[in-house]
């Protein structure tokens, strides 16, 4: 079996002042400072909380 696709989440903006539920996607996804990046598989879940906070982070497949 095939290693399954990641994805790069950079945090690129703060996460102060936003919604609770955008915070805890941020914290989910494991990123706690602006321009740290995280590695995390490419799923359906992850996914969402990419979309849902999808103006405070950068995203690259690796």
């Amino acid at each position: 079996m095939a290693n399954p696709k990641q994805l790069k989440v950079t945090l690129t903006k703060s996460r102060f002042g936003r919604l609770k539920s955008h915070r805890a996607c941020v914290a989910g996804l494991g990123l706690r400072k602006i321009r740290q990046s995280v590695t995390v598989l490419d799923t359906p879940e992850n996914r969402g909380m990419i979309n849902k906070v999808s103006y405070l982070v950068s995203v690259e497949e690796v």
